[in-house]
């Protein structure tokens, strides 16, 4: 059974929500990373926890519920010595208080900086402003109320830019007494070099395929679909939550089956199931599957750089570089999506070529 308290009314539109599912300030269950928040536990048991922590990991795992969770637990009993609290997670009960004020976003020691809505067009900004971390910041210039932590966490830093990147390092280099800093990354190696130096890591695994359907068989929603859609979507979700909950749709998993057995092929490449996924991916109705399209060449890069010699990760590291300009421009001049997907297939058949070659 998963733990969730119910969404507050009239916060609007959040960057961080995902569909109608609880928010992670919302979960009080954690699926998976046991050892991540034991080393949390412990370092403030031991009295040596770190002022800021990057906590960092794919999309959709799990990282901000356990950033809230800590943000929770240390809200609820970081002003209490350790021996006193007989904690073996960081579980805080439903009944606590903190959790309700956590859920509806309204702890005066908790900031929480993320992307926000325009009030022009109500829509969220695309990065997260100097102005957003500045308000977010003022948290540390205030009392805490329960003479304990206060706490920012930021979800997700990749979303900062470089004014609000540098508005974070000035306090993360001179972090106030009591202040907790908790930074949510998918993509680390983007972040400032000195905003990663000064954080303790905290990187956190994809989920096993038992999580994710752990997961899909308790979160509201999910559960409604049947059993044999939930296990296919877990087994191909890449060990994240978030994107399970996007296959539990019978059109979109076929989709990804057929790209996953088209990448699986290479160098082989059949012209009319590549065409057939091109096509697909055109127009509105193609929005989710050249995401997904997208989604998996990244994840077939990244398989092959983790296990790649030195040549491999050369031709990689361009690929990747390559394929990700030309989608910001195929993206944001609303070119055809086609030649694109062609395209993408063409360079990692060579990828693949080239290695086979080099064998």
């Amino acid at each position: 059974m998963l733990l969730h308290l119910d969404p507050p009314e009239g916060l609007g539109e959040e960057a961080d929500r995902f569909l109608d599912l609880p928010h992670p300030r919302e979960m009080l269950s954690l699926i998976g990373h046991a050892e991540a928040e034991a080393e949390v536990l412990q370092s403030w048991q031991a009295g040596r926890l770190h002022h800021a922590w990057l906590i960092t990991g794919e999309e959709g795992i799990g990282k901000a519920t356990l950033a809230y969770r800590i943000a929770r637990f240390l809200l609820a009993y970081g002003h209490l010595p350790p021996e006193t609290v007989p904690a073996q997670d960081l579980f805080v009960p439903q009944s606590h208080a903190v959790s309700h004020q956590v859920a509806a976003a309204a702890h005066p020691d908790l900031a929480m900086i993320h992307r926000v809505p325009n009030p022009s067009t109500k829509n969220l900004y695309t990065e997260i402003r100097v102005d957003d971390v500045r308000k977010g910041l003022d948290v540390f210039n205030k009392t805490a109320s329960g003479g304990g932590y206060r706490i920012a966490i930021v979800d997700a830093c990749d979303d900062l830019n470089a004014n609000s990147a540098n508005a974070l390092l000035k306090t993360l280099e001179e972090p106030p007494n009591g202040g907790l800093f908790l930074l949510v990354s998918h993509a680390p190696g983007r972040l400032l070099p000195t905003i990663r130096s000064r954080c303790r890591p905290l990187a956190l695994r994809p989920l096993s395929t038992a999580e994710v359907a752990y997961g899909l068989e308790y979160l509201p929603g999910a559960r409604d679909v049947e059993l044999d859609l939930r296990n296919a979507a877990a087994e191909r979700s890449g060990g994240s939550l978030r994107r399970a909950i996007g296959l539990l749709d019978k059109k979109k998993l076929e989709f990804i089956e057929k790209t996953q057995g088209a990448l699986d092929a290479l160098p082989q490449m059949n012209g009319a199931v590549v065409d057939a996924i091109a096509e697909a991916t055109t127009g509105r109705t193609g929005d989710d599957a050249f995401e997904n399209f997208c989604d998996l060449c990244e994840r077939w890069m990244e398989t092959r750089l983790r296990a790649g010699d030195g040549a491999d990760l050369h031709r990689l590291a361009d690929a990747w570089a390559s394929l990700t300009d030309k989608r910001r421009a195929v993206d944001g001049l609303n070119l055809d999506r086609r030649p694109y997907v062609v395209g993408a297939f063409g360079t990692l058949a060579d990828i693949v070529r080239r290695r086979n070659q080099a064998d």
